[in-house]
């Protein structure tokens, strides 16, 4: 059986696919902002004590926010589509004389003429919810969002806390089993190799080149890094020194 095939029979991989957009979006985000805490911290010296707990407290709180904030928008765009949706519907009822001549005018637009134009818009006029849905497309330009909010809110919680926590790994290590290693250097090569795993998920989701989108994640998220250290180094020398 040919891997695509299974893919189309399992829903798990369905739903994968599906919502793997705001998994890839939701790990950057994660991976981002807690590294950028983790960075942060360190330039300013503080204990890795603090620095577990605030980027625990980075973790949940943004991430929680971010999946939110998904949740939030998707709906409001479901919601919006309905609104424009039940107004297309009593136009047609009401005002079909007029919704007719916008579908004219739409397949002339297309390029269709005389008998063959009448033919089509006889067709489409035929069925109510077929109408609609033409206006809503070719009228509004507005195409019905069909992923579940809750999950695709799920989907960003979950990938911003799984590869968020990338970058506080080797700190927990380190509280538990007392590293005799350079913790933040193993971060910095562990947060680079989550760096490219969800670049790499990036160029599949966007379908552009694969070193490209990878050496994009990894930029910004090193810039924002650098950013935040040396921001914590300043801060730390001209209030605790």
């Amino acid at each position: 059986m040919e891997e695509s095939a299974l893919h189309q029979e399992l829903p798990f991989f369905k739903n994968l696919q599906e919502y793997l957009r705001e998994f890839v979006y939701g790990g950057i985000d994660g991976a981002v902002t807690t590294f950028a805490v983790v960075a942060g911290a360190v330039g300013a010296s503080l204990d890795p004590m603090v620095i577990i707990i605030l980027g625990f407290a980075n973790l949940f709180a943004d991430g929680l926010s971010m999946s939110i904030g998904a949740y939030l928008s998707s709906k409001s765009e479901k919601e919006n589509y309905q609104k424009h949706k039940n107004i297309e519907y009593w136009e047609v009822d009401n005002l079909p004389m007029k919704e007719r001549e916008e579908i004219v005018t739409i397949y002339k637009e297309k390029g269709f003429e005389g008998e063959l134009l009448q033919k089509v818009v006889d067709v489409i006029v035929s069925d109510r919810d077929r109408w609609v849905n033409e206006m809503m497309k070719d009228e509004l330009n507005m195409i019905e969002e069909v992923k579940s909010p809750f999950k695709i809110g799920l989907a960003t919680l979950i990938s911003f806390v799984v590869i968020g926590f990338i970058p506080l790994t080797v700190y927990v290590w380190d509280f538990f089993y007392e590293a005799n290693f350079d913790v933040f250097l193993w971060t910095c090569m562990l947060t680079g190799v989550a760096f490219v795993f969800v670049g790499t998920l990036k160029s599949w989701v966007n379908q552009t080149g694969i070193w490209q989108s990878v050496l994009e994640t990894l930029s910004l998220g090193f810039i924002a890094a650098m950013v935040a250290y040396f921001v914590g180094d300043i801060l730390e020398a001209l209030l605790l020194k």
